[in-house]
């Protein structure tokens, strides 16, 4: 069942209350008329740290590009990309991201967290003029970003997200009072206070907004303050890493009568082997996520998986999205200079010119190359970037844990979003 919502109604009232230095640089010399040139992005993400179970899936989704062009005989452009690790933490990314950047590369698929992504973005990416694409940073706070249009992102707002999971909390749960507790950064912060915007809205009452700090050996006293009122829907906004403990605490201290409150738990858990990891099936918990819904979604995932032998994860398609657009947007331009990838990411990516997926991403290059005008329709959405760097339209998806399928998630639900 899929289901619609006006983006513009929801933001009108949202408001804002390791594998380090991998490098893809193979591939022949050559080319049409655009000549023979050599492309260069950047990919930052956590290989390690809280988000390096998510984190490596999403490399994998943003080094594709490169790879599925140097691999290709007929393409006579180098790609030259290179992968530095965030370890999940501000400080590692900048130097990570500073890195990049002394190397020349002019725009970067990354980071993954909106803790890191603001930071970056703010110390290394914005005063050096580099283009930086988020595939998965979702804070309502990057809209709004002083960046002089170098900062883009594939993933959608959590302004959206919020609204999403209340609805998803009165209607599909039919909860009427609830808790969050979120990971104490720029992520976890605005989207508690974005999903308890938007349940007030909609009649319910929140009892308690409680942040928890990244990796800590118990959550025990967290979840007592959260659950001190007995809400019908606990809402949890964190990493996997700390997500394991906190759901193992929850299950041996809290759930021992077999009357599970109804959990609510976004993007950055949804990890297949979570379940696994606490031992637990985690029935009671439901989820809210970015779904891949753009035009190449089943391309993307036939060239994912023949790659890298499973199938695509959250945010592995928005990553491979963010990437093609900095290879378009570099290949247009003519120059591996930032702000020529800036200036060309609407053009190659909103609507007018020759249609490039997936499918013919090396075709698309080229035309781009020869000055010709293209449009980039992609695997997480049709991939329409408005003024700020964010999507015009965007779907979610509501899933729960299913350790039987092959992907480890069911989606049961999608909640469509258009501008």
């Amino acid at each position: 069942m899929a289901r619609n919502i006006q983006r513009r109604d929801v933001l009108k009232g949202a408001g804002l209350a390791g594998i380090a230095g991998l490098a893809g640089c193979v591939g022949g010399l050559g080319g049409g008329g655009g000549g023979s040139r050599e492309i260069k992005y950047g990919v930052l993400m956590p290989v390690t740290g809280d988000l390096s179970s998510v984190g490596q899936p999403i490399r994998d989704g943003a080094t594709l590009p490169g790879k599925q062009l140097n691999n290709n005989d007929d393409f006579g452009t180098t790609i030259d990309f290179q992968v530095e690790d965030t370890a999940t933490s501000p400080q590692t990314g900048i130097n990570a991201a500073n890195t990049l950047v002394n190397a020349g590369y002019p725009g970067v698929c990354g980071p993954a967290s909106s803790g890191v992504n603001i930071q970056v973005s703010n110390q290394v990416f914005i005063p050096n003029e580099v283009v930086g694409c988020s595939p998965s940073s979702t804070s309502p706070s990057v809209t709004t970003l002083e960046d002089d249009g170098y900062i883009f992102r594939t993933a959608p707002s959590d302004a959206l997200q919020g609204q999403v999971m209340a609805q998803v909390g009165t209607s599909s749960i039919g909860a009427s009072s609830a808790a969050t507790l979120y990971v104490n950064n720029d992520y976890g912060q605005l989207l508690s206070q974005s999903f308890a915007d938007a349940f007030k809205n909609e009649g319910g009452s929140v009892q308690k907004q409680v942040a928890f700090e990244k990796e800590q050996s118990s959550y025990s006293s967290k979840l007592r303050q959260a659950l001190t009122d007995s809400p019908d829907l606990l809402v949890v906004i964190g990493y996997p890493a700390s997500g394991v403990q906190l759901f193992k605490d929850y299950y041996a201290d809290f759930a021992g009568d077999g009357s599970e409150e109804q959990i609510l738990v976004t993007d950055g858990l949804q990890d297949p082997a979570m379940q696994q990891k606490i031992g637990n099936p985690m029935n009671n918990v439901t989820g809210t996520a970015p779904q891949p819904s753009g035009p190449a979604a089943d391309a993307f995932a036939n060239l994912y998986e023949d790659e890298y032998g499973r199938a695509p994860g959250i945010f592995n398609a928005h990553a491979y999205d963010a990437s093609a657009t900095l290879i378009l947007a570099n290949a247009a331009g003519g120059e591996n200079t930032g702000s020529v990838v800036r200036d060309n990411m609407q053009a190659v990516a909103n609507p007018g010119g020759m249609e490039v997926t997936a499918s013919n991403l090396a075709e698309g290059v080229q035309a781009a190359m020869d000055g010709d005008d293209v449009q980039y329709a992609g695997a997480s959405s049709a991939v329409d970037y408005d003024d700020n760097g964010d999507m015009k339209a965007v779907t979610y998806s509501v899933w729960k844990f299913a350790p039987d399928s092959d992907s480890g998630i069911e989606v049961t639900d999608t909640i469509n979003f258009s501008a």
